[in-house]
């Protein structure tokens, strides 16, 4: 799943947002509530390659993806695994996208 995101905020500025504020991207997509565990960040510049284990319930299921940051946008792209076939996509990039533009404002 890929969602990009225009802005108009200085590139260092989002990327220490992002960074601080990452795991609120994922938790409770598409109404099921996510523990993130195993939560592995690389930033390089001004993309963040990221892998964790999504819990739901007792069943686990493993993201990994990266978020790029350059001057007018911001794209995640995440492969959520089996949790895509349990959403909706265009209901999960929304919400994605919207959480997204929360940070960026």
């Amino acid at each position: 799943m890929r969602v990009t995101v225009s802005h108009n905020r200085r590139k260092e500025e989002i990327v220490r947002d992002l960074d601080r504020s990452f795991d609120d991207l994922f938790r409770g997509l598409g109404n099921i509530p996510i523990k993130i565990v195993n939560e592995q960040r690389k930033w390089t510049g001004s993309r963040l390659d990221f892998s964790f284990d999504a819990k739901v319930g007792f069943m686990s299921n493993p993201i990994k993806g990266f978020v790029d940051v350059t001057d007018r946008d911001v794209t995640v792209d995440a492969d959520l695994g089996w949790l895509e076939r349990l959403f909706p996509a265009k209901q999960t990039q929304s919400a994605l996208g919207g959480r997204v533009k929360g940070l960026l404002t």
